[in-house]
């Protein structure tokens, strides 16, 4: 039956170099999505997404409706933040985030009344395809949206039109390649109509008519429903799903590209330079709420899952909403030999504890059992040089001595190895015999590069500022030289008249 399916969607010959085939452990798969219900609190983050925090628009004492703005951008890679629920701010101030760093950031913390009342600001869009895409992209910049498959990169940005660049092929990413989850899986069996509305609104913001809807084939039956609501379509005649076989980390925006099209992205370009766009399900369905529907992002699909949850499960969960009541949801309430991880095994990040929000990079919440996370993570021991790393690394580094090179702090050396191609998969650590967490390692180099950077750009920024001091001073100091001897001169040319005129009038007399 899957080859059927395969041979019927059409399966790609380009094969990106690497990967590796981690167990799947799909306990969710297949399990219908449920809501999860509105928690007494919602804490919002001002910094859900790449670029600049945002900064409040509300104070304590405010009431506030689900979808009102509540954070306005402050820089152009930023997006808004919007009330989850309708409530009253009761607090603003710092708090943990999913991050490993577990430093606080200004957060704005909603008391829900119950009310889930609803701010009708936002008119939908219905007539949107006789709409300029500036005016649709000024759209999804207002409701927040941010990529929802991880990077969580300012949607509104990834859709600017670029006349040097123009996009011929759209590709829908349902790959979902990290094991455990399947959030994305869940919103292509229960929403694939408004998934394909918004691809078309996409395409349509882009001047495009070619796509491709990538899945693989451990999810053949979303593959299934998504070929039925584009057969049943008449505006996507030019859209294509593909089925590609399972493999990590097939989902990574490049490895997908070079799949789908046999095209590179060059070191240092984007999709876009390549005439490509890559959009997520779920950004791609939370669009379509965007302009239809008139929705700000305040609600995403989450997996809830792991070996010691009790009941596996996706909810749709308002952002916001803390993390130790969704798991409650699911039958987990005592996290004593419990680890908890942010996002998937292999990308994903280890939790201090469950209070923290839900934030708009949560695609799934996972609790695992203290010996399975302990046998993924045994102590480290010395490379022996077997080269599993490289060829499992699919930006085809070697990442035994970039590691090599950011443990002993070579980090220009390390950058010109080619660092900042890694995304960080996990490849590598994961095939690694002598459990060396090379990851920790790459993004370790990368944190104090970027940190180098940015005292370099404030050191050159100060040196600007004091030669401009140094040369404003100096110019300020000629001037007045210059005033001083046109006075002196005023003054010598005044008495030498003077004695000019006294010496003529002694001649008189």
């Amino acid at each position: 039956m899957l080859r059927n399916l395969a041979q019927r969607l059409g399966m790609m010959a380009h094969s990106f170099v690497g990967g590796i085939h981690p167990p799947q452990h799909k306990l969710s798969a297949g399990l219908n999505s449920e809501l999860c219900p509105l928690a007494p609190l919602h804490i919002m983050p001002m910094k859900q997404h790449i670029g600049v925090a945002c900064s409040p628009l509300v104070a304590v004492g405010d009431r506030v409706l689900r979808g009102q703005k509540i954070a306005k951008s402050e820089g152009y890679v930023s997006v808004p933040v919007h009330a989850p629920t309708s409530g009253r701010v009761v607090r603003i101030g710092d708090h943990a985030i999913p991050h490993p760093s577990g430093m606080g950031i200004p957060s704005i913390f909603i008391e829900t009344d119950g009310d889930d009342a609803v701010d009708e600001s936002l008119a939908p869009l219905a007539d949107w395809r006789s709409m300029e895409p500036a005016l649709l992209r000024e759209r999804v910049r207002m409701c927040g949206l941010a990529g929802l498959g991880g990077a969580v990169f300012p949607t509104f940005i990834k859709l600017v039109q670029d006349a040097r660049f123009p996009i011929e092929t759209v590709i829908l990413n349902g790959i979902e390649c990290e094991p455990w989850l399947t959030s994305d899986h869940c919103l292509m069996l229960e929403y694939a109509d408004e998934i394909l509305s918004g691809l078309a609104i996409i395409m349509h913001m882009v001047k495009t008519d070619a796509a491709i809807i990538a899945i693989e084939d451990n999810k053949a039956d979303a593959a299934a429903v998504l070929q039925q609501a584009l057969d049943a379509r008449d505006d996507l005649a030019d859209v294509r799903v593909v089925v590609l076989p399972t493999r990590y980390p097939q989902g990574g925006e490049k490895q997908l590209i070079y799949t789908l099209t046999g095209r590179e992205v060059p070191a240092g370009k984007l999709p876009m330079h390549i005439g490509v766009l890559c959009q997520n399900v779920g950004t791609t369905r939370a669009l379509y709420q965007a302009v239809i529907q008139g929705r700000p992002l305040t609600e995403r699909m989450v997996t809830v899952s792991g070996d010691a949850m009790p009941r596996p499960g996706n909810l749709l969960v308002r952002i916001g909403t803390p993390m130790r009541h969704v798991f409650a949801q699911r039958g987990l309430d005592v996290f004593e030999q419990v680890r908890l991880l942010h996002g998937g095994p292999m990308m994903g990040e280890l939790l201090r504890h469950p209070d923290l929000p839900v934030v708009k990079s949560t695609n799934g919440m996972l609790a695992m059992r203290e010996p399975t996370f302990m046998a993924a993570h045994q102590p480290e021991q010395p490379c022996i040089r077997c080269g599993h790393c490289s060829e499992a690394c699919p930006a085809g580094l070697v990442p035994n001595l970039l590691a090599d090179q950011c443990r002993s702090d070579q980090f220009e050396r390390a950058e010109s190895y080619n660092l900042f191609d890694c995304i960080e998969c996990g490849a590598c650590s994961y095939v690694c015999p002598s459990h060396i967490p090379l990851v920790h390692y790459f993004r370790y180099g990368k944190g104090q590069i970027a940190q180098q950077r940015r005292e370099k750009h404030f050191a050159e920024e100060s040196r600007g500022r004091s030669e401009a001091r140094e040369m404003r001073i100096e110019q300020e100091k000629q001037a007045r030289a210059a005033r001083r001897s046109s006075v002196r001169a005023a003054h010598v040319g005044q008495s030498d008249d003077g004695s000019a005129d006294a010496a003529g009038e002694e001649k008189k007399d």
